[in-house]
């Protein structure tokens, strides 16, 4: 097929290697602009422009796309059969939506209606999900609402995290995408609408959003320690200083309340090389790894040695 893929970043590298193999034609390769990146403020290509030009393909950046003459005479003027979207980053335009005669084809990083929104990927295992995917959607003028056209289950491992994850979903989804393609082009899809009953969010994430909360159980801030990362990850404080959990595990509560008693929220205990805390329905939080301000990531062992907690002292007091 003749198509305009647009996308941005690494997330939608697979799929655009996807399309290019599977021999369809990419006309153009829409990606947001050149961005600063980086404590040097350094400006970066999308992961999807650097690609594109490997390949040999046209790209095209523009600022704004809902009200951009020159960009929707251009796209008129390639008369695509279908648009591609992945992760672009954009909310795609009524004119747009109407070019091309099989519609504007997502791929979105949860089994939708579940996880509608920017951080999907993050949301599922903050939110202690087993199970995620990739589906391919027709898009329309609501949010992440649009006729389901294929989904593929995805595990989420017991030590995944936003990071590890990420990848495999936009495997898996790349390959989704070529064979929705094949699917569409042989009539053997019929597009489902979405149960907006079961929908679920998944917003663009925020700095707060890692502020840990001890009256949590330990189980909840351990899936959102693994679900934010690696922004913005989860934090505390410690002396008045932030503190970083970089690694944590439910400690075994029961055998910790015989030994110590019900710890409160946030409260520390130093059990050898062990650094506790207390957190809601009686749980316990044992803080594997972590990073003081402005200090390198360390172990909970180094931090005892070091910084000399004292058992009763609270985090995020």
């Amino acid at each position: 097929m003749k198509l305009i893929f647009c996308g941005t970043p690494q997330f939608a590298v697979p799929t655009l290697n996807a399309l290019a193999q599977a021999g369809h034609e990419i006309a153009l390769v829409v990606c947001q602009p050149d961005r600063p990146s980086g404590r040097g403020q350094q400006i970066s290509i999308p992961a999807v422009k650097q690609r594109a030009l490997e390949l040999g393909l046209q790209a095209t950046q523009p600022e704004k796309i809902k009200t951009n003459p020159e960009f929707q005479a251009q796209l008129q003027a390639l008369k695509p059969q279908v648009i591609i979207v992945v992760a672009y980053g954009r909310i795609i335009p009524k004119w747009m939506l109407d070019l091309p005669p099989l519609g504007n084809l997502n791929l979105h990083a949860s089994l939708l209606p579940k996880y509608r929104g920017a951080a999907p990927i993050q949301w599922a295992i903050a939110s202690g999900e087993q199970i995620t995917g990739a589906t391919t959607m027709r898009i329309d003028e609501g949010l992440d609402t649009g006729d389901i056209l294929l989904q593929r289950e995805i595990p989420i491992l017991e030590s995944a995290t936003a990071v590890t994850l990420s990848p495999r979903l936009a495997q898996a989804g790349a390959e989704l995408m070529v064979e929705t393609l094949r699917g569409l082009e042989s009539n053997s899809i019929q597009p489902k609408p979405q149960d907006n009953s079961r929908a679920t969010l998944a917003p663009i994430l925020n700095k707060e959003d890692g502020r840990m909360d001890f009256s949590r159980p330990a189980e909840v801030l351990v899936n959102r320690l693994r679900g934010f990362q690696p922004w913005p990850g989860a934090f505390t404080s410690f002396r008045r200083k932030q503190l970083q959990i970089t690694q944590a595990k439910a400690g075994e509560a029961y055998s910790i309340q015989i030994q110590f008693g019900e710890l409160q929220s946030g409260e520390l205990r130093v059990s050898q090389d062990r650094l506790l805390a207390g957190c809601g329905n009686n749980t316990v939080l044992e803080i594997l790894e972590l990073q003081p301000e402005g200090k390198k990531r360390i172990s909970a062992r180094e931090f005892i040695n070091g910084y000399r907690p004292k058992d009763g002292e609270i985090l995020g007091g």
